[in-house]
């Protein structure tokens, strides 16, 4: 089972944390998904800048995208956010194993993907 790289490393379980709020949530601010994650024992003591760094990295990675504007009681519009496909595919591919796949894929599910990984590799390259 291959690791995808936001779930590895120094941010998963934070990331995997933001996307646990997201995916029991519509849309929200950084600053509500900072207040949710401080509702939860392992995460009291994060900052928000972290919270809000690693939202705004997730953005950039695509998994995180953003879903309109919300005004605050301050009076200024706030950013919500909500998870894309790729966050969703991520999640499969996570839990997929390949060897699986290869036992009980049929040829035209095979070809299938040989096609998209053969366009990605020319596409690196």
């Amino acid at each position: 089972m291959a690791r995808v790289s936001i779930f590895k490393g120094r941010e998963a379980r934070l990331n995997k944390a933001i996307f646990w709020i997201l995916a029991h949530q519509d849309s929200l601010t950084i600053y509500e998904i900072w207040r949710k994650l401080r509702a939860q024992r392992d995460f009291a003591y994060v900052r928000y800048h972290i919270v809000n760094r690693r939202v705004k990295r997730l953005e950039i990675q695509g998994f995180i995208e953003k879903a309109g504007e919300r005004g605050t009681k301050t009076g200024f519009q706030a950013t919500l956010y909500k998870l894309t496909v790729r966050f969703y595919l991520a999640i499969l591919l996570e839990e997929f194993d390949m060897d699986d796949f290869l036992r009980i894929a049929s040829d035209e599910d095979a070809v299938t993907m040989l096609l998209i990984l053969v366009s990605q590799q020319n596409r690196d390259n």
